[in-house]
């Protein structure tokens, strides 16, 4: 057996030897394609606003090839066998979002500093700085799992930072914003939800055997016992508690969602997603009969376009000018710079995906959308790929938040659902969300290049 297992060895690495890194080649490639199109659209904007090609798009375009490229050669050096889709895919959303915001920094005649596509770019070598680091640091991402606690404690006072004194940010309406100095402001509610994945998928690894083993069969399915139903009901307070503290809808939806998306994939178990659901639903109402801004969402939402609501203070003028943006790009758009996406408020952050159905059109926005789902389907097949319940539940949670809170955004600016204060990942204006999901991208990278160099057993 020793013989076999050395000769096995030895074809391994002759076999590497004679096809090096095809994972690294597919994804060299794909990263070309990607900043080609996030390039050619930039080239596009300057043609359309300013009819002419300024040299800032060599600074623009060129800072972000050679960041993405510094991570590309990292992952050759330490994490060969990732998967080559999650990176592309992720540059490809951030390359377009810069265009967009650079494209309505144009339109408000703002340059330098000021200008948020300065800032969008300087966060960017921010987060792939942070994706490299990760990368490099964690060799091994089980090492995760020994602090499981730490890390939902670390969630818990993140989300509690905006209430310590002095550190809230002047200005904003929700209190979800921290502010160091008053020189830069960040939201420690998007790096919480990496910690609380990191928790509730090593606390469910603990505790999946009686979450999904015991309970009352009742309607066909078996219901978990209240001891078991504990965690689920602390999770929902939480998620309250936020939403009523916060008054951040969207965070409390989200990270309520992970957790019963989290659990579903534990146990298995129908019913907890039926239980997951009826939470919301109760959630939902009492938000809406208590808590007055809750209640302005849901009317913004339900009765849009009475021109009383529309002129009212925190009306829905918002919601009303990004659905005429999508009404006026129609199926092809106006094209790149031919829009007028700054008339929208806030039109490069929460409503960035109107200023881009505006000049992208509905079929430029269903090609973003197939992005984000191909970005997700791969993160769950690097979770369903693992032999391990820790790197799976935590890749399948992460995807499914990212998925969760493009759905959420999605169809809050479309009027599918209420508005929520959450950002398009990727794509919208903001450091803390840009600094938040390319962390995603970076665990996932870790944990795809984990599972594919897992032994794999063979029976028979």
């Amino acid at each position: 057996m020793t013989d076999v297992a050395a000769d096995t060895s030895v074809l391994k690495a002759l076999k590497r030897t004679r096809m090096p890194q095809k994972q690294r080649n597919r994804e060299f490639w794909l990263l070309l394609f990607a900043l080609l199109l996030a390039g050619g659209a930039l080239t596009l904007v300057q043609l359309g606003a300013l009819h002419t090609i300024d040299p800032m798009i060599l600074v623009i375009g060129g800072g972000l090839a050679v960041l993405v490229f510094a991570v590309h050669v990292v992952l050759r050096a330490v994490a060969s066998d990732a998967d080559p889709f999650v990176l592309p895919i992720a540059t490809l959303l951030t390359g377009l979002g810069i265009a967009m915001i650079y494209r309505i920094d144009i339109a408000k005649q703002l340059s330098g500093w000021p200008a948020f596509s300065n800032k969008q770019l300087a966060w960017t070598a921010i987060s792939l700085a942070g994706v490299i680091a990760l990368v490099i640091a964690l060799r091994n991402y089980r090492v995760l799992y020994r602090y499981t606690y730490i890390f939902g404690l670390a969630g818990i006072v993140l989300l509690i930072l905006p209430f310590i004194p002095g550190l809230k940010a002047r200005g904003s309406n929700a209190d979800v914003w921290v502010s160091l100095g008053g020189f830069i402001s960040f939201q420690p509610g998007e790096l919480a939800k990496i910690c609380l994945a990191v928790f509730f998928a090593g606390y469910l690894v603990r505790t999946r055997e009686s979450l999904s083993s015991v309970g009352t069969r009742f309607l066909g399915m078996t219901w978990p016992r209240m001891r078991e139903l504990g965690p689920v009901l602390v999770v929902w307070l939480l998620s309250l508690l936020i939403i009523v503290t916060q008054r951040d809808l969207g965070t409390g939806v989200l990270l309520f969602g992970m957790f019963i998306a989290m659990l579903y994939v534990a146990t298995g178990k129908t019913s907890w997603v039926l239980i997951g659901l009826a939470g919301v639903a109760i959630g939902a109402f009492l938000a809406t009969r208590v808590l007055a801004y809750v209640q302005r969402r849901f009317t913004n939402w339900l009765d849009a376009f009475n021109p009383d609501i529309i002129g009212k203070q925190g009306g829905s003028y918002q919601l009303v000018e990004g659905i005429f943006g999508l009404a006026r790009g129609g199926l092809i758009g106006t094209g790149w710079g031919q829009g007028r996406p700054q008339i929208t408020p806030l039109a490069n952050s929460d409503y960035i995906i109107p200023s881009l159905g505006e000049e992208l059109g509905i079929v430029g926005l269903f090609a973003i959308l197939c992005l984000y789902m191909v970005f997700v389907s791969r993160g769950l097949r690097i979770g369903l790929a693992g032999q391990d319940d820790f790197g799976k539940l935590l890749a399948t949670g992460l995807s499914f938040t990212l998925a969760l809170q493009v759905f959420i955004m999605v169809g809050g600016v479309t009027r599918v659902i209420p508005l929520t204060g959450l950002t398009t990942p990727f794509l919208a204006a903001g450091g803390s969300s840009l600094v938040a999901n390319w962390l995603i991208v970076a665990l996932l990278l870790r944990i795809s290049d984990g599972v594919r160099r897992q032994p794999r057993v063979v029976i028979g």
